[in-house]
């Protein structure tokens, strides 16, 4: 069973738009390179592959990933045309086909 994830938002005013703070938690973001130091195995790989942004609907930004990013990824984006009261949703998948997706309306 998959680990349940959650994206935790946090939205502000700036430079006359939005930025826009994601956290996906809990993800691991192994690169499979890594070894156990209690069993000496090979830790297989397991990261985000694929990011999407959405304002109101609309695509505005996808994404690559790889497992070079940290643990628990934190993510920072700014909308120009973005202002209080819009939708923003952000949807990822990995490389073990799991996937989540969270929204958050723009409020500061």
């Amino acid at each position: 069973m998959a680990t349940a994830r959650k994206i935790k938002f946090r939205t502000r005013e700036k430079d006359g738009g939005v930025e826009v703070v994601a956290q996906i938690s809990p993800h691991p973001m192994e690169p499979g390179t890594r070894v156990d130091p209690k069993t000496k195995q090979k830790i297989p790989a397991h990261f985000i592959r694929e990011i999407t942004l959405e304002h109101n609907g609309k695509i505005v930004a996808t994404m690559l990933s790889s497992g070079a990013v940290s643990a628990d990824p934190l993510l920072r984006f700014r909308l120009k045309n973005a202002k209080k009261g819009d939708k923003v949703k952000l949807s990822w998948s990995d490389n073990k086909g799991e996937s989540g997706s969270g929204e958050t309306t723009v409020d500061f």
